[in-house]
């Protein structure tokens, strides 16, 4: 059994439709109670959609009082008529790209086709119901929590599962073979998408904001992840293990133990410069195993070079407590 919780926007939601209909209660307006479905429409993830979600239903709404006015009026006020009116409405809202707001529409309508009668005092009615419903659910939602912590503590989770990985893959080319089962890649993997919809969440909640410094440093992670899990076979699968092994094995302890937010990326490319200048010391292969293993050590730094020329690019993430580099 799931653990119950009461979320921020439960919190919010339940406020909101109280509050939005105590004010409709206030103004003694018909059908009242609608103002809180109207609210609990409008609660939304973010402060964008949230936004957005009133658009589409006040624009979805006003359309369908036109609609409802057209149809009951000039025909009747009958089941059929409401279903010939439903066939045409719903494709028009569509069409506006407001089809989102159906349900708060078909409550306006209901409200009009049980009231057998269009009249201006019906109309300001249900524009009242909408002012109070949809703006108690914006006001509402205005405001987030700060989910910054959150961010940091994806961050770290994220240094310390590359760190994890460089280490093991340091280990396996020193003692070559492992009990190592990579599950710190698939772990990464979900991380990332996790952290990278939260990072998104906070663009969303800011009307100015069109990026997040979370949010590119969770992507540039994800890129040097597809570098990881390209480059990885190459050394899993080295048929005899080099002495050009140990000296990538030293790199990649270093690099594991020093991942961080900070941008040391050409500190470590001069490294790899180092470690190539290495390879070109030892001696050349003395056969077909060898050689291979080699090919594909001299491969593998070349990734790790465009691995950190990734983190090179990012200009590096302010953080208040940082880790050790």
């Amino acid at each position: 059994m799931k653990k119950f919780s009461i979320g921020y926007r439960t919190l919010k939601t339940a406020i909101g439709a109280a509050l939005a209909i105590a004010i409709a209660q206030y103004f003694h307006l018909a059908s009242y109670a609608s103002a809180g479905i109207l609210t609990i429409l409008c609660v939304q993830p973010t402060k964008k959609k949230s936004i957005h979600a009133a658009y589409t239903r006040l624009v979805a709404s006003i359309v369908a009082m036109v609609f409802a006015f057209m149809s009951f009026e000039l025909f009747s006020y009958q089941p059929l008529t409401l279903a010939g009116m439903l066939l045409l409405f719903i494709p028009t809202i569509v069409s506006l790209r407001v089809a989102d707001g159906f349900i708060s529409s078909v409550v306006i309508i209901m409200h009009i086709y049980a009231a057998k009668s269009f009249s201006m005092a019906l109309v300001y009615n249900e524009l009242a119901l909408m002012a109070i419903g949809y703006g108690t659910g914006i006001a509402i939602n205005m405001y987030m929590p700060d989910i910054q912590k959150e961010l940091n503590y994806y961050r770290v989770k994220i240094e310390e599962l590359y760190s994890k990985i460089f280490l093991e893959i340091a280990s396996y080319l020193r003692q070559g073979d492992t009990l190592w089962d990579g599950h710190e890649i698939i772990e990464a993997i979900r991380t990332l998408n996790d952290a990278k919809s939260l990072a998104f969440k906070d663009v969303e909640n800011h009307f100015t904001r069109r990026k997040n410094d979370y949010y590119m440093y969770f992507d540039m992670r994800e890129r040097q992840l597809e570098i990881i899990e390209r480059v990885l076979p190459k050394i899993t699968t080295l048929p005899v293990i080099v002495q050009e092994a140990e000296i990538v094995a030293d790199f990649l302890q270093d690099l594991g133990g020093h991942i961080h937010s900070g941008n040391t990326a050409s500190h470590y490319r001069e490294k790899l410069e180092q470690v190539k200048h290495d390879f070109s010391q030892l001696p050349l292969p003395q056969n077909h195993e060898q050689f291979i293993a080699q090919a594909a050590l001299y491969q593998f730094i070349e990734e790790m070079d465009r691995y950190l020329e990734i983190k090179q690019s990012f200009k590096g993430l302010k953080v208040k407590k940082e880790r050790p580099q």
